[in-house]
């Protein structure tokens, strides 16, 4: 008497076996730049491995003139910015020394120097003079 339950899993095991080895065709590679580098043996892994250095070398030398761009044009954002500023600055030196000589005038130190009480002289001006002694002092 044969133990029938074992028969059936081994059964079935090897039916799953049978579907397991079937396997796919392989496909065959395309002949383009990238296969004659890597598949034809153009680019090995040890000069890939030996290229690595320069290969960093080269970035690290794109990420600082990408990082001297971005100084760059900051750079000159800040320069126009300060290019106005000077520019507002300058019309405000030039309003203020307008209104300054216009203030300065005659007329109008006379206008704001009335309401404090004081008023221009009439009178011309007189000339004093003074008489030395004969003792020289």
């Amino acid at each position: 008497m044969t133990n029938r339950l074992r028969t059936e899993i081994q059964d079935e095991e090897e039916l799953e076996q049978d579907l397991i080895v079937e396997e796919k065709p392989a496909r065959e590679i395309q002949d383009n730049l990238f296969t004659q580098f890597f598949a034809k043996g153009f680019i090995t892994k040890e000069t890939a491995t030996g290229a690595l250095p320069f290969i960093m070398y080269i970035a690290l030398l794109g990420m600082i003139y990408i990082g001297n761009m971005h100084l760059a044009e900051k750079t000159i954002r800040d320069i126009d910015d300060i290019t106005k500023e000077v520019k507002e600055r300058g019309w405000d030196y030039k309003t203020a020394k307008a209104d300054m000589a216009f203030k300065s005038t005659l007329t109008e130190v006379a206008k704001r120097a009335d309401t404090l009480g004081v008023r221009q002289s009439v009178e011309p001006p007189q000339k004093i003079t003074v008489k030395e002694d004969q003792d020289g002092n």
